[in-house]
């Protein structure tokens, strides 16, 4: 496995390949980045990772500086399962100048749910992925389902912007105990660790709910919120959207996404679940 820091090296080393899988990350690997670079493999190529965490996607206040930086870990989980390249630049690497031009998602999508609680992220990760995508030019992109909206907006970039990368979701991984796998499940202690398996538990009654027929979606997303902060969480929010289309169901709607934000302490977990509308 090559381990790569200059975007020189990297067109070097993918030089006249049309069949690259791309794999990003942020690093602090975990099985879940593992097994999307399994599937990764599935589409032929050679396999490339990046690992860079990204200032852009950070508001201010949050955990960038904090973020674990663990690379020579992540080098070794990434050769485990069978990657070609690491692509891991240095920030003047992947911002050599000021980065005055950005991609902007639509209000509609990025003030939206978890944007509208981290305002300008969705706009960040919009611009590193379409830099990283000129970088690697793969045939094929992997990314977790787990940031269900995250993945909404890279496949949105793909569309209107006429790229020729075909966009696989990877599914979420879960621990036994149903608790989504994230780099930032690092920061719960212990007994918060214990606690953090509500945040699933609450998306699955609620799917059972709505497979039961019920459709007070206001109702149900209002019960599930409450439980959460008598239980100590502190809500961003719990919402029911059309899968398709991230935004309020409809009489038409047949899939729908359960969506979940909140604060366990200090640390922010995200999680979903797809589900189909009983009838």
């Amino acid at each position: 496995m090559q381990i790569l820091h200059t975007a020189a090296e990297l067109r070097a080393a993918l030089a006249g390949e049309t069949r690259t899988a791309f794999v990003p990350t942020m690093g602090n690997l975990h099985a879940g980045h593992v097994s999307l670079i399994a599937l990764a493999r599935q589409h032929g190529g050679p396999v490339v990772a990046s690992i860079f965490v990204n200032p852009l996607q950070f508001g201010a206040g949050e955990d960038f500086e904090r973020y674990p930086r663990t690379l020579a870990a992540d080098c070794e989980k990434l050769a485990a399962a069978g990657c070609d390249i690491v692509f891991a630049p240095d920030l003047a690497g992947m911002y050599p100048v000021p980065q005055t031009f950005t991609v902007q998602p639509p209000d509609s999508l990025a003030n939206d749910l978890c944007g509208a609680f981290r305002p300008g992220h969705f706009s960040g990760v919009a611009t590193v992925v379409l830099k990283l995508f000129n970088l690697v030019q793969p045939r094929t992109a992997v990314f977790g389902s787990k940031d269900f909206q995250q993945l909404f907006v890279i496949r949105e970039l793909v569309r209107q912007f006429n790229l020729p990368i075909d966009i696989v979701a990877g599914d979420t991984l879960r621990d036994a105990d149903g608790l989504a796998l994230s780099s930032r499940n690092g920061y719960l202690a212990p007994s918060e660790r214990i606690q953090a398996t509500a945040l699933y538990r609450e998306l699955a009654a609620l799917s059972e709910s709505v497979q039961a027929g019920e459709r007070d979606f206001d109702a149900l997303t209002a019960a599930a919120s409450r439980h959460l902060k008598m239980a100590g969480w502190r809500v961003d929010y719990v919402a029911i959207r059309d899968a398709a289309t991230l935004q309020a169901p409809t009489p038409a709607s047949t899939r729908l996404v359960l969506l979940a934000a909140a604060w366990l302490g200090k640390t922010r977990l995200i999680d979903n679940l797809e589900t189909s509308l009983g009838r």
